[in-house]
This record gives structure tokens, C-alpha cells and sequence, in this order.
């Protein structure tokens, strides 16, 4: 299973000469193996996957955490909805009164987009999920709700014994008084369960979470947390804030690591990272 980060800036994209090492795209993350393309969130960086597709890539699968905008500004530009040799499989959480499609619509819908959704020349399937389980190919996939602004899942990606999750918006510490001591009670704990791999939003510091509760997004220590209460192996903390330049995310993780005792593999997340797994 190879993993691919073509975006991991939280809420906007922000490019510019100082983020150039950490990237300025929204969330979109590629899973690859054989022939299976995954695709996790359709935020500003799916557009360079879809330049960077191999030829024979025909069928391919996007998961949607959930719609809001940095996660799936980038659709529209994905250059396989353009080829009508191309099927795309779109999976993703409904909302609470209107569908999935018909909200999937109203993106690719002037005067947002210029392009209708049924105009689109490439194949699309679209399905709602919730606390669901399916299989792509060799993958068993898991999605669940998580604490997040707005109907929101994380996946769990299964291959043999492989488990990737992704959870790049979640509040875990919001309204448990457990956490992150009871696992029952945590949210995403089913979907990180000993993943070899969790990518996982950690936006803020301490000091700037306290201003920021409720918002939907976690500070690197209680991501660090919630990795060590699910056992995972690596930990990679994703949906950046857009205003932190590259010397402030260093310094975040810089600083975290003094004042902390650690015990976990972590890192701070970068577009263009490649990761392996067996």
C-alpha cells in the first residue's frame, strides 16, 4: 500500500514562497495498491493528483469525510470527471435533510461552478455511508461518525493486516470528560484502533485550542493523545492551519517535543510525502 499526501493545509489554501515545504493545498491524501486508486477527500490538492495519474488508472474511488469547502474545492478540477473513459466511485456522509448527491450538486452548480454534475462526460456513482463497511477491491473499508462541525466520518482502510486511518478534522477532547483516558468514550477510537498509519488533524497549540473550542479541530497534544490511547504506530498531523509558515509548523513540533515526553512516532504532515506500508 503506498500513501500519498497532495494536500494538508486546514480550512484554505494557501500558497506562498515561506509554506513551500509543507504545502499550501487543502486535504487530499492517494492510497494505491495494484490496480486500486483511493482517493481520501477531494480538497485543492486533488488537482495535481489528477495531473500525476497514470494512464491506466480508469476507476477510482473518492471518500469524503464531509463537504465543507477545503474538502472538496478541488473536485471540479479533477481532470478524471473530464474523461469519459474514466468511472469515478464517490463515497461520503449524507447531510441531516438533503442527500449526498443533491448536495454534491449544488457545488457543481453555478454560480459556484460552471460545470453541472450531470454534465460531467466521466461515469459517476455516488454513495452515502455512515457507521458503514465496505469493501474497494482487497480493501475493507470503515467509516464512522466523528465530533466535528456537520456530518462528518472517518475511514479506517483495511488491506491483510495494513490499517491506514484518517480522521484530518476532529475534536475529540470536545464533551468527553474522559479524555483521552476511556477509549469507549472517545470519538474516532474505533476507526485509529492500531493503525499502522493515522493521519490526524492537530491545527493548533494549547494556547491557541482554549480560543478555539467547539471549532471542530484539535491541538497537537491531544492528537498525540488520541494516537497513543488507539495504539497507533505513526501518527501524522494533518489539516494545518493557513497562516502558519513553514517555520512556525517546525517550531510547533520543535517545541512540542522539548516539553514533552513523547514515546510515539509522529511528524508533522508535508505535501509530497510518501509513505510505504507492507
Amino acid at each position: 500500500m503506498k500513501v500519498i499526501i497532495w494536500g494538508c493545509r486546514g480550512s484554505l489554501p494557501s500558497p506562498g514562497l515561506e509554506k513551500n515545504y509543507f504545502g499550501g493545498n487543502t486535504a487530499c491524501v492517494q492510497v494505491e495498491h495494484k490496480k486500486t486508486c483511493i482517493i481520501l477527500d477531494g480538497g485543492s490538492g486533488i488537482q495535481r493528483l489528477g495531473e500525476n495519474l497514470k494512464p491506466e488508472t480508469l476507476e477510482i474511488n473518492i471518500l469524503l469525510t464531509h463537504l465543507h469547502l477545503d474538502h472538496i474545492m478541488g473536485l471540479g478540477y479533477f481532470k478524471p470527471f473530464y474523461n469519459p473513459k474514466c468511472t469515478i466511485n464517490i463515497w461520503g456522509p449524507s447531510g441531516t435533510s438533503k442527500s449526498l448527491i443533491v448536495r454534491l450538486t449544488r457545488y457543481f452548480s453555478p454560480p459556484f461552478f460552471p460545470v453541472r454534475f450531470k454534465e460531467l462526460p466521466a461515469p459517476v456513482n455516488v454513495m452515502e455511508i455512515n457507521n458503514s463497511s465496505f469493501k474497494i477491491d482487497d480493501f475493507t473499508v470503515r467509516s464512522e461518525y466523528i465530533c466535528h462541525p456537520g456530518p462528518t466520518v472517518g475511514f479506517r482502510l483495511e488491506l491483510d493486516k495494513t490499517v491506514l486511518a484518517y480522521i484530518p478534522d476532529h475534536e475529540p477532547a470536545l464533551g468527553s470528560a474522559h479524555f483521552p483516558d476511556l477509549e469507549q468514550w472517545s470519538s474516532g477510537y474505533n476507526i485509529a484502533k492500531e493503525a499502522d498509519l493515522l493521519f490526524h488533524d492537530g491545527q493548533y497549540t494549547n494556547a491557541q485550542y482554549g480560543r478555539r473550542i467547539g471549532w471542530g479541530h484539535s491541538s497537537i497534544e491531544q492528537a498525540v493523545k488520541f494516537a497513543k490511547l488507539s495504539k497507533v504506530k505513526k501518527l501524522v498531523i494533518v489539516h494545518h492551519d493557513p497562516a502558519n509558515t513553514d517555520s512556525q509548523l517546525k517550531e510547533m513540533f520543535q517545541d512540542f517535543n522539548q516539553n514533552n515526553t513523547v514515546n510515539l512516532d509522529w511528524i508533522m504532515g508535508r505535501e509530497n510525502a510518501v509513505f510505504q506500508l507492507a
